[in-house]
């Protein structure tokens, strides 16, 4: 996989505009692009910011076989970011608004189980 292939799908992963990712990492969309479809590779700074920015290694952007550890640290720091907010929604609730959210979560859950198996 090219690292133009491998930046376009850490963007897509994260549900992100070439855009987006060009204005955390400080250029301009254009350059970004030409990164993704390999018409231009990103200097040393732009490449440890990329990395940065994805949670990877510069080995992985560059062609590593896989995302190192730090990926997976950010996915846990996202779903503890997730679950400090669920409960300061759930702390900001009514009883009853609380009763039909747990609910919610439970019908949701099922939903996903029954679809898979």
């Amino acid at each position: 996989m090219s690292m133009g292939e491998r930046l376009r799908e850490l963007r897509l992963k994260r549900n992100l505009s070439q855009d987006e990712v060009a204005r955390h990492i400080g250029i301009t969309r254009s350059a970004y692009s030409h990164y993704e479809i390999n018409n231009r590779q990103p200097v040393y700074d732009t490449l440890i910011k990329l990395a940065s920015f994805f949670h990877v290694s510069l080995d992985y952007i560059i062609g590593g076989n896989a995302p190192n550890q730090s990926q997976e640290a950010h996915e846990t720091a996202d779903a503890a970011n997730d679950s400090k907010e669920i409960l300061k929604l759930i702390n900001d609730m009514s009883r009853e608004q609380r009763k039909q959210s747990i609910g919610l979560l439970h019908s949701v859950i099922n939903q996903q189980q029954n679809s898979q198996g």
